[in-house]
């Protein structure tokens, strides 16, 4: 899923393309993409771009007569930029919104249609889809610990909980979690001032050099590669793999259709975190440590 620095550079690839044009129209093609009925969205046709907004995940494009068109792109959804007027076809093409410009293309991957689409007016029609979470890049330590630890929940879900903080996924949280040497399942309130002040930090530095370095691999072009497993991402999507700083080979904590990624030597100090799937498999065997599990593995392979 397009977290904080995807959404960010999407908006930037947008703001020197349609600020100022005029949409000239929608074309939706996905049945389950638009959410709303008031207004209508051909409400918006014929009207001027005036400003682009991240709320959370969302993009947010403001047009004349306080209507805005916010996109949730979900795990599969992606934008592209074409020629104006665009052909599309109905497998992975979910809309096209034709500016003066050009077109945006809106596509999913996959079978499962997510991605949504909701026509709004004014202030108050942004703020229902507003989950409210912190927005961590302008947040104070203060602000930020209180947010942390209003509720008592691992960290992976409280980065993650779009009611606490804005922008945060599952492949930031990850990365995060790596910088800050902390595990994915502590509990927020047992965590010391110290350590909340390391995953402050973290999350300031993991998401604005994510940022930065989206934005250089964009070159002023539109993002067309946009992902959550990326080269040079210490954890994320790395299972197995060596962590860059200790060598330890990543593990991970697997559940519904996503994944934990952590290093046991620099996050849980040598601990394997239970796998919901394989615990149960194993359960009395499972490994208490990276150690334990090689020797494991080693036993089943001879």
């Amino acid at each position: 899923m397009p977290e904080l620095p995807d959404i960010t550079v999407y908006i930037e690839a947008l703001e020197a393309r349609i600020r100022g044009a005029r949409l000239e129209r929608v074309r939706v093609v996905g049945p389950f993409l638009l959410r709303t009925a008031t207004p209508p969205v051909q409400a918006v046709e014929g009207r001027a771009v005036k400003e682009l907004r991240r709320i959370g995940k969302r993009i947010a494009i403001g047009l004349g007569g306080d209507l805005w068109l916010v996109l949730h792109l979900m795990i599969a959804g992606r934008l592209h930029w074409r020629e104006r007027d665009v052909k599309l076809s109905p497998k992975r093409n979910l809309a096209a919104f034709d500016f003066t410009s050009g077109s945006l293309v809106l596509t999913e991957a996959g079978s499962q249609r997510r991605a949504s689409l909701h026509v709004v007016e004014g202030e108050d029609g942004l703020r229902a889809l507003d989950p409210g979470g912190l927005e961590v890049l302008d947040a104070d330590f203060a602000s930020f610990s209180a947010a942390l630890t209003r509720e008592n929940h691992t960290l992976k879900r409280a980065l993650t909980d779009p009611r606490l903080f804005s922008g945060i996924g599952n492949a930031y949280s990850d990365e995060i979690l790596h910088r800050a040497r902390l595990s994915p399942v502590t509990l927020t309130q047992r965590l010391s001032r110290e350590e909340i002040e390391r995953l402050h930090i973290a999350t300031r530095q993991t998401l604005t050099e994510w940022t930065d370095r989206l934005r250089a691999e964009a070159g002023g072009g539109f993002p067309e590669k946009v992902t959550a497993f990326r080269e040079g991402m210490a954890v994320h999507g790395r299972y197995g793999k060596p962590c860059p700083q200790c060598g330890a080979k990543v593990q991970r904590i697997r559940y519904a259709s996503s994944e934990t990624n952590y290093c046991p030597r620099c996050q849980t100090s040598g601990k394997l975190l239970a796998d919901r799937a394989l615990s149960r498999l194993l359960k009395a065997d499972w490994p208490r440590s990276t150690e334990e599990m090689e020797s494991l593995i080693a036993r089943h392979r001879a």
